[in-house]
């Protein structure tokens, strides 16, 4: 008999030839080590309180432990230890109520074939689930172990177990009703001993979610994960040792190769490790130039594998850097366009990022936006009464109401959308709160993307703001804007005028109408 558990594998072997058997034995083979129990008995007497004993034995150590492979308590679990029946059973697929529906399993603001502004609101939104949080996160923090203890686990990194994580991602994905995700390779498939190795790790669990897959499911976004392995201490793109530089490439080219495979429509550059703690030991126009040539390289490899996905930036001011090089979307698109790269990236904008190098996620959007960079956002936030990046699902509905006037201004998202790089709170630990958290966070958004319709169909908002620049609305202003007025003519225009008026800025009447859309 083969019996899964959560925290350790155990086989349980009763033998006994007959009841009429002159010696019977019990073996219990644990994790830990082996325990023998032989007992020799002699009368029926005997035997039979051996049969009972054992019965009773395994019958405990099977209730002390919560079975959980499977998780339909009704089947077995096979002889290979695959999971049997659903990951999720007793969470339905998640549908549509309304605003006015009590259901914590289900969407209220979230219609995705409703129509807001001549798009469809899964057109506009393009939600992803975030593989690493969702399916990697423990609740661990820098002062405490783990707290989320996910059904599924067996507590190893195995080939075995990422593929189980696999299949427990898709099943998420289709109750939840949403057809992307996103990774980092180390994330999906565990390292080898070699590189050769870790790439044929990659390679098998990648086949088994090309297969999950289908036509409808794609990753919004894959990544190579440079900041966990302690080769990375120093950076990746940027350290000091050229043979991590090298490295680094390797494992770039196969994630980008991986992404490219499975569908994905963009990959994503996050450079948690590049930067420096000190300027003391770090030749920092030395690291630049090293992350420049880079991110050429991966502008080649890109277009010499057909790779037609956007390449993404995310930029993040520090943590677990002192300071990385990619601080805000203002410095990283100063980066692009010292290097001649403007054209080949755009930024993915993480909310909880923005709020950190002391900007509101608005503000980064906008800084993106304008500058025709505004690639994909990474929707979560952070606590304001928190100095570090806690990746909480957004749910302020105002924040969610502005990052949508940016996103509509774009024109859209696509080919990114919204990832949900967000995760549960360390308390919360029922296998629900992860479809609960991400229902929460996209009705936010959803919520967000109608009230800032509601916004642009008034346009009050719109006319309060061009107002205020009205006196720009003139031939001078014309002028000035098409860089033709030179400090000669504005001086003669100023002994005409005299003194200008100022007008109010209208601050609290342009919070007024925006507070009325919520």
């Amino acid at each position: 008999m083969v019996v899964c558990y959560k925290d350790r594998f155990l086989v349980l072997s009763a033998c006994f030839s007959s009841l009429c058997l002159s010696k019977a034995s019990s073996f219990f083979f644990i994790k830990s080590g082996l325990v023998c129990m032989m007992l020799e008995n002699r009368s029926m007497s005997g035997r039979i309180l051996l049969l009972l004993l054992s019965v009773n034995v395994i019958s405990f150590i099977v209730n002390a432990v919560p079975e959980t492979c499977p998780a339909d308590l009704g089947e077995k679990c096979g002889e290979d230890g695959e999971w049997g029946g659903e990951f999720f059973p007793g969470i339905p697929k998640i549908k549509y109520e309304g605003p006015s529906s009590k259901n914590p399993l289900a969407y209220k603001w979230y219609d995705a074939e409703e129509v807001i502004l001549g798009k469809k609101m899964k057109d506009w939104l393009r939600f992803s689930v975030a593989f690493w949080h969702t399916f990697r996160g423990t609740g661990a923090d820098p002062f405490g172990a783990p707290t989320k203890y996910w059904p599924w686990e067996d507590g190893t990194n195995s080939i075995a177990m990422a593929k189980r994580r696999m299949r427990a991602n898709f099943e998420f994905l289709n109750k939840l009703g949403v057809d992307r995700w996103c990774f980092h390779d180390r994330d999906i498939a565990p390292d080898g001993k070699t590189l050769q190795e870790t790439n044929s790790n990659l390679d098998e669990v990648v086949a088994l979610a090309k297969e999950l897959q289908g036509d409808k499911i794609r990753p919004l976004w894959g990544t190579a994960q440079l900041f966990l392995h302690p080769r990375y201490m120093h950076g990746a793109a940027t350290s000091s040792e050229l043979g991590v530089y090298a490295f680094a490439a390797a494992q770039v080219k196969k994630a980008m190769e991986v992404t490219h495979y499975l569908g994905g429509e963009n990959y994503v550059f996050w450079g948690g490790r590049e930067g420096y703690q000190t300027l003391l030991n770090t030749d920092m126009e030395r690291e630049l130039d090293h992350l420049a040539r880079f991110l050429e390289a991966a502008v080649a490899y890109k277009k010499k594998i057909g790779f037609n996905g956007t390449l993404l930036i995310e930029p993040k001011p520090q943590e677990p850097t002192k300071h990385q090089y990619d601080w805000d979307a203002a410095t990283t698109l100063n980066f692009l366009r010292k290097y001649g790269l403007l054209g080949e990236f755009k930024l993915n904008i993480e909310c909880n990022h923005a709020t950190l190098s002391g900007h509101s996620c608005h503000h980064d959007l906008e800084t993106a936006r304008i500058n025709g960079l505004l690639g994909n956002i990474d929707a979560n936030t952070g606590d304001p009464q928190v100095g570090w990046d806690t990746d909480q699902f957004m749910t302020d509905i105002g924040e969610a109401t502005m990052v949508m006037l940016s996103v509509i201004k774009n024109g859209g998202l696509a080919p990114g959308g919204f990832n949900f790089d967000a995760k549960l709170r360390r308390e919360s630990t029922d296998v629900e709160d992860l479809f609960i958290a991400h229902i929460s966070g996209m009705d936010t958004l959803a919520r967000g993307l109608r009230n800032a319709a509601k916004l642009i169909e008034d346009g009050s908002l719109a006319e309060l703001v061009r107002k205020r620049y009205s006196s720009f609305d003139t031939e001078l202003g014309g002028q000035i804007e098409g860089g033709k007025a030179d400090f000669e003519m504005l001086e003669k225009k100023v002994m005409e005028w005299g003194e200008p008026k100022v007008a109010s800025a209208k601050q609290e009447l342009a919070e007024m109408i925006f507070q009325s859309a919520l």
